[in-house]
């Protein structure tokens, strides 16, 4: 049985939401926001200290129980936000879950860690999904994949998915696509049954 290692989790909470109309991390599903049900994954999965927010609104963050921290690069996506995350956490190895995921769960992020345990020379786990697709906003990390992410990064590269080319990339295969869909609109929450549209509210907000 693999031992699973110490791990930093980390939420990324930034991006400009335009197609969802609002924060995605702060809109509430059954009374529970967003950005909390990624953390409370990370927490149960055994995530030692906070759970990293990272970019978006601080005060909220903070207030749902999460440390924010400032994106180092913001305005240049998810890519940016990861390298954030793993040059502050505190341990070699990082979840890191994107905030729009209603279906977070402790098991999916269990599998990611597990598999990057089991594969010494990985610096990535991955789900992947039907037809080959990977969801690398759903992954555990190492911390010493750091200078690659940054080297991509300074060549131009900002989609997170075409990054992983110049990473060693263990896949999981088995997690249910429902514990690592994103939603970037009303309209998908409804197809994954989550939430009917005119039920969305976000935190704080009207």
């Amino acid at each position: 049985m693999t031992t699973l290692p110490p791990f930093t989790g980390a939420v990324l909470a930034g991006g400009a939401s335009r197609r969802m109309g609002r924060d995605k991390a702060l809109i509430e599903l059954d009374g529970r926001p967003l950005a909390a049900i990624a953390a409370a994954a990370l927490v149960e999965a055994g995530a030692d200290g906070p759970v990293l927010g990272i970019g978006g609104d601080g005060s909220a963050l903070r207030r749902l129980g999460l440390e924010p921290v400032a994106d180092d690069h913001p305005g240049e996506g998810p890519l940016g936000a990861v390298m954030t995350a793993l040059a502050r956490a505190p341990h070699e190895v990082v979840v890191i879950l994107a905030c729009d995921v209603p279906g977070a769960e402790a098991g999916a992020v269990g599998l990611v860690l597990a598999a990057l345990a089991a594969a010494a020379h990985a610096d990535v786990a991955v789900p992947v999904l039907g037809a080959g697709r990977r969801q690398p906003l759903h992954a555990a990390w190492r911390r010493s994949a750091l200078p690659s992410v940054e080297a991509a990064f300074d060549r131009g590269e900002r989609a997170v998915h075409r990054m992983l080319e110049a990473l060693v990339v263990v896949t999981v295969a088995g997690i249910s696509p429902r514990a690592v869909a994103d939603v970037d609109t009303p309209g998908d929450l409804e197809r994954h049954g989550w939430s009917n549209a005119a039920d969305i509210r976000q935190t704080g907000g009207p």
